[in-house]
């Protein structure tokens, strides 16, 4: 297993990178949010040899909108991964499964070079979800031991902590093997 880290505004531009092999870095929300750390803590992945991913808050409504919007604002690098981050919005909305399934559909479109995940947290997936389209692979939120996610499906990341900040882990045997799967290979 390999291990990893994701970011947000909520987190400083540096952070500590030691014994990770990824992170994902949140990029946009709806369609007029950026995070204003976007650039230094892609810098500080990069720095440090990452296999850098960036990810959007989805909100319900205006899909094409909300894939342009992140595809703009996500860097665009061979090899990076892009995820959508499915979840309960702060107005205590949700896009719906067609709207999730569109959004991951747009994304992989404007960026066919990058893979494309989603990124889901337990009830989500087990409770809303009725497609199980989770593009090029799905990011698990559930709570409990690093790599023992409570579902069935397959999975390549699981978040299983946000204490003292979200961490994570890959199904991947190395680092070359996480950047050969992003890559394409």
């Amino acid at each position: 297993m390999l291990h990893g880290i994701d970011v947000s505004a909520f987190q400083p531009t540096t952070y500590d990178t030691d014994g990770l092999s990824f992170a994902f870095i949140k990029a946009t929300e709806g369609r007029s949010y950026t995070n204003p750390r976007l650039t230094a803590q892609t810098r500080t992945a990069r720095a440090a040899g990452l296999v850098v991913g960036f990810y959007h808050f989805l909100w319900p409504g205006e899909l094409t909108a909300q894939a342009e919007y992140f595809v703009s604002h996500a860097p665009e690098r061979p090899g990076d991964i892009l995820a959508v981050d499915w979840e309960t919005t702060s107005d205590g909305t949700h896009a719906d499964n067609a709207e999730k399934d569109r959004f991951i559909r747009k994304v992989k479109e404007l960026r066919p070079a990058n893979r494309v995940v989603l990124y889901a947290n337990r009830n989500f997936w087990l409770d809303i979800d009725v497609t199980s389209y989770a593009g090029d692979g799905l990011w698990i939120a559930d709570y409990v031991t690093a790599g023992k996610p409570r579902i069935k499906a397959k999975w390549l990341f699981h978040q299983y902590t946000s204490d003292p900040h979200d961490k994570n882990v890959a199904r991947f045997e190395s680092r070359s093997a996480l950047r050969e799967w992003a890559a394409g290979a």
